[in-house]
């Protein structure tokens, strides 16, 4: 470990210098020398790192969704060259070069947070082996020997002695069962942090080997955190457990607000993005603004939610523009061009009724007599009954000519010869 923190002794001193401004903030308020004080002063710590880590945040959002649409294309690659593995490789570096994508995106807050975790530990370490490091001098190391969280103080470990528990002015019993607490809330909140992950903000039309590896890993690092936080001084405990409380609430706040597409985070966020433009008849944020733009740029590529969203805008006389706004259209629906584009002002197009066939022969029959010639007749008053034109009988049908009639029985089928006179 002491590799490890020489690697890292070039940001010990800016952790303690900002570890020391905050305990001078809240020792005047708790007292200098009390658990609060130092204890708060890490989680301002916390605090203050994972804000200037939110850009790195929304890069790893993207990422992961990038790396989820791919899945698709990766798999197929992996089925095409399973038996090249070079050739596997080279064709998933111009996969990720191509779209843009780094698979190592996803771990960007983790690496970036790391450093000031690992000072954080060398910081605390010195504490318990009362040794100063950075800008805290020998008060400062005493005042925090002497500051304890809820009976156990900030440099005690779960694995540590009753000797040394004693030397830090503690019991072994406080600090073990205080370390057990918090290194179960850990592990708690990791794993519901990544469990949400999984069930809300995944596409679940897609199913690919990185959603196994995504379940895999929910039940893998809360283990990893339960087995390596015995090892952990109290104050690091406070530093993973407030950083695990941000990610869980901050990721809330993002699966909530901008869920992935094609997720059921995403149905229930349309269903309330429904609801309000419906009642406002229009986008009342930029956010809101971005999402229906998003969708009505899709086109035909829209999933079900979406194409609901759309549906119940037409519903309530409403129409959702490429700009991201909504207008209300009167006597107007949204009608998708060729390309799945919408446009207002189309009229609804009837759909005939469908007749049935008894319905379309009367009709047919109907049209039949319209275009015959009709003959007009005189009444017989005034036309004598020699003058009455004969009527026409229908002439027989010529053999050979429109539909075949059935042979007679005794006759063979097709037109048949006129017979001969008979001769007397």
């Amino acid at each position: 470990m002491d590799t490890i923190a020489s690697l890292f002794s070039f940001i010990t001193t800016p952790v303690s210098w900002v570890i020391v401004q905050f305990h001078s903030v809240y020792g005047k308020v708790f007292g200098p020398d009390t658990g609060w004080a130092w204890g708060l002063s890490i989680v301002s710590l916390v605090i203050l790192i994972r804000i200037c880590l939110i850009p790195l945040f929304v890069k790893q959002i993207k990422a992961t969704r990038a790396m989820q649409t791919l899945q698709p294309e990766m798999k197929k690659i992996q089925e095409r060259y399973k038996n090249d593995k070079q050739r596997q490789s080279e064709e998933m570096m111009k996969l990720y070069k191509e779209s843009g994508t780094n698979p190592l995106s996803s771990c960007l807050p983790i690496v970036a947070q790391s450093p000031f975790f690992f000072a954080l530990y060398h910081v605390l370490n010195g504490i318990a082996t009362g040794s100063t490091i950075g800008v805290i001098n020998d008060s400062l190391l005493a005042s925090a020997r002497k500051a304890h969280i809820f009976g156990a103080p900030l440099a005690a470990k779960f694995t540590d002695g009753s000797s040394k528990v004693e030397a830090l002015g503690a019991s072994l019993t406080d600090v073990r069962v205080v370390t057990a607490i918090m290194i179960v809330m850990m592990s708690a909140s990791q794993f519901y942090t990544q469990r949400q992950l999984m069930t809300k903000n995944v596409d679940t039309t897609v199913k690919t080997p990185f959603m196994q590896q995504q379940k895999m890993l929910m039940y893998v690092f809360p283990v990893m955190f339960a087995v390596f936080g015995i090892n952990f001084p109290v104050g690091v405990l406070v530093y993973w457990l407030t950083t695990n409380v941000w990610t869980m609430g901050q990721q809330m706040y993002v699966i909530r607000n901008n869920p992935t597409p094609g997720s059921t985070a995403q149905a229930a966020y349309l269903e309330r993005l429904t609801k309000h433009v419906t009642q406002h008849e229009k986008t009342r944020s930029r956010g809101e603004k971005a999402i229906v733009k998003a969708i009505v740029s899709k086109g035909r590529d829209r999933n079900e939610f979406e194409r609901t969203f759309i549906n119940s805008l037409t519903k309530a006389g409403l129409v959702a523009q490429a700009d991201g706004t909504v207008v209300k259209g009167e006597s107007t629906v949204a009608v998708e061009s060729e390309d799945g584009t919408t446009a207002a002002g189309a009229p609804r197009r009837q759909q005939p009724k469908r007749q049935t066939k008894a319905q379309r022969q009367s009709a047919t029959a109907k049209a039949a007599e319209e275009d015959e010639p009709k003959i007009t007749s005189l009444s017989k008053s005034d036309e004598p009954e020699d003058a009455k034109p004969a009527v026409a009988k229908k002439p027989a049908q010529q053999p050979g000519s429109g539909t075949r009639s059935k042979a007679q029985s005794g006759q063979r089928k097709g037109p048949q010869r006129p017979k001969s006179p008979s001769k007397k």
